[in-house]
């Protein structure tokens, strides 16, 4: 239990319910948990902003604040949390970027910034870029103009290659991030082709299992199923 008041600030309600209804399970799931998400070839800071990032994408808001929390605790800045924030918009659209501006807000208000900005949800991707903008105050929003210029030109291939390129986040963890978005939606035909193309700009197969591993943390012992077909054979 107090692994997770240290992780979470409190006990959460289900943490506590594990505890009342199987302590042995939450010991299994704490061990497997700490495991997992201490540094090893991934940092424990990428891990959590990796999963920060796959809920977004599935719209999973609860998952997501949990993750927004322990990547900001662990030194993540704003314009790295944006872009981590904008790679699922390539898979679910206005949908994800929705979702993912509540994870924005909350990493904004955990470092003490009170912004008057209304968030609300937005019909078009201009205003969610514009929001984004908005929020941002007094950080560097260069990559969000930047993509913002090259929606309202309607370069779509162009729009895409820029959230998916080097910037404050490399194009190898946007690669990572896109693998574990289709492994934590059991899309394991799509998650090797995106490993193949993370390989390719260096991505190592051990970080690559620790993607799936921390897939296997948000959706489940099948999310690894997905994953282990397409790493290598040690």
């Amino acid at each position: 239990m107090a692994y997770f008041k240290e992780v979470y600030d409190t006990v959460p309600g289900w943490v506590q319910k594990m505890h009342d209804y199987s302590p042995e399970s939450l010991e299994c799931y704490t061990n497997l948990r700490g495991g997992i998400m201490s540094d090893s070839a991934l940092t424990r800071k990428e891990k959590d902003i990796l999963l920060v990032g796959m809920n977004a994408a599935r719209l999973y808001e609860r998952s997501m604040l949990y993750h927004t929390k322990g990547a900001i605790d662990a030194g993540a800045t704003i314009p790295e949390l944006v872009e981590y924030l904008m790679v699922p918009y390539l898979y679910n659209g206005a949908k994800a970027l929705n979702t993912a501006m509540k994870s924005l807000e909350y990493a904004l208000s955990l470092q003490g910034k009170r912004n008057s900005v209304s968030i609300k949800n937005a019909g078009t991707m201009e205003e969610l870029l514009i929001q984004i903008i908005q929020l941002m105050d007094g950080e560097d929003t260069t990559f969000i103009e930047g993509a913002l210029s090259l929606l309202r030109s309607e370069r779509d291939d162009l729009l895409i290659e820029k959230i998916m390129d080097d910037a404050v986040v490399s194009r190898k963890m946007k690669q990572l991030l896109m693998v574990g978005i289709f492994i934590t939606e059991l899309k394991g035909q799509q998650a090797g082709k995106w490993m193949k193309t993370a390989r390719e700009n260096g991505a190592s197969e051990e970080e690559l299992a620790d993607v799936g591993f921390i897939c296997l943390l948000t959706a489940g012992i099948p999310a690894w199923f997905e994953a282990s077909d397409s790493l290598a054979e040690k």
